[in-house]
């Protein structure tokens, strides 16, 4: 029964992934099978097989001593303002940002993360029948970051077609960075961070290959992208310098956003329930929850999920992931999982804006072409979710 649940899940995903596409002739059914079965396989050895979680535990527990070197300098700043056996959302979850955005930035400098990033999106690119750019940024994405990343880009942004532009914002927000990994480890338990990270990558190509077909080959060739798009070279101090202060934007941006959107949405809590007698979240969460039950989410539960992916489409995935933690014992570990797997990502309605506005610091004209089908971004990268969680809810059956 399951596997007629995940089946017919499937077949809704790509009814609905079909319903957005601009070009179905083009769509190539084969690498979109071939993406599905090697994502599955990822999720079985990532979830379930011994030496997929130990993997995962070896990564987790990497993060965690990295979280343990930041946690050095934030004690050193913000010394006696943490409450002992207490938590510091902002120093414990968001300052760590600033190292890890520190230490991407050292390695970015000294040539091994574009090493990486080629090597990998080469690869890629073997198996999913995009071109090597889609590839290269899909990894970029994740490395670099959803804003930053659209910098190594640069130098040839502007001779982009609207077609690969949409895949370019597609992958930044259907993915994670890096540097905030370790943050949400925090809040959820690490191997669904770390499965999600591998899960997003392959759903975001089967999606794209759905949504928005294209020949990649007929495309301008930019295999000498990287070189091109290098420009001029920054001394160490200048380039650490300049990602630590990044790192505390992002973490400051963060910090703002929640305080926004936590107040905001416990205002109009308060208001509907004096008006309805049902809080807004527990309203939205009605609608999503077919979305949850087609996730494999028991009917039971689907209620509660709903309201917490809800919650991320319309906040974003931190402000989901403390309302996840605040219902930890009334859900079923199975369906925590599901839902720790949709949440990381970042797709909602904020990173509209936080993805044509870094776009459009770069190039303004396809900043503007991005904020046009920012609608449509914000749906493939919600199906993209949907898809992830769905292949990790029947892998860890």
């Amino acid at each position: 029964m399951p596997y007629l649940h995940f089946i017919f899940g499937l077949a809704v995903v790509a009814v609905l992934a079909l319903l957005a596409s601009k070009d179905r002739k083009n769509i190539k059914l084969r690498y979109i099978i071939q993406l599905l079965v090697i994502e599955m396989s990822v999720a079985y050895f990532l979830l379930n097989s011994s030496a997929g979680t130990g993997i995962v535990t070896e990564f987790a527990e990497g993060f965690n001593g990295l979280m343990a070197f930041a946690a050095e300098g934030t004690n050193f700043v913000f010394g006696g303002l943490i409450n002992e056996g207490g938590f510091d959302f902002f120093l414990q979850v968001l300052m760590p940002i600033v190292f890890i955005s520190a230490l991407i930035g050292i390695l970015q400098h000294i040539k091994v993360l574009p090493i990486v990033i080629s090597a990998i999106g080469y690869l890629l690119s073997k198996i999913n029948g995009m071109g090597k750019l889609e590839s290269f940024n899909a990894i970029s994405a994740l490395m670099v970051g959803q804003s930053e990343n659209f910098i190594t880009y640069k130098a040839i942004l502007g001779k982009m077609s609207e077609r690969r532009m949409y895949t370019l914002a597609a992958t930044a927000m259907s993915t994670v960075s890096m540097s905030i990994v370790g943050s949400y480890m925090q809040l959820i338990a690490p191997k669904y961070v770390v499965a999600a990270l591998f899960l997003n990558m392959f759903s975001t190509f089967i999606i794209l290959s759905i949504i928005n077909p294209y020949d990649h080959e007929a495309e301008e060739n930019f295999d000498d992208m990287v070189a091109e798009a290098e420009g001029e070279r920054v001394t160490f101090f200048e380039m650490l310098g300049e990602y630590i202060l990044t790192g505390f934007k992002v973490a400051v941006i963060v910090a703002a956003m929640l305080i926004g959107f936590i107040s905001l949405i416990a205002m109009i809590n308060k208001g509907f329930t004096v008006a309805l007698g049902i809080s807004f979240q527990d309203l939205i969460g009605y609608v999503f929850y077919p979305v949850a039950w087609l996730m494999g989410i028991p009917a039971s539960e689907a209620l509660q999920a709903g309201s917490i992916m809800a919650t991320k489409l319309v906040s974003n995935e931190f402000v989901a992931m403390m309302a996840l933690q605040e219902q930890l014992d009334t859900l079923s570990a199975h369906t925590i999982g599901t839902i720790s797997i949709f949440l990381v990502s970042f797709a909602n309605f904020s990173s509209i804006g936080i993805i044509a506005g870094a776009v459009k610091g770069v190039n303004e004209e396809k900043g503007n072409l991005v904020a046009r089908f920012g609608l449509r971004l914000l749906y493939g990268s919600t199906l993209v979710s949907i898809l992830s969680a769905m292949i990790a809810n029947i892998m860890m059956a």
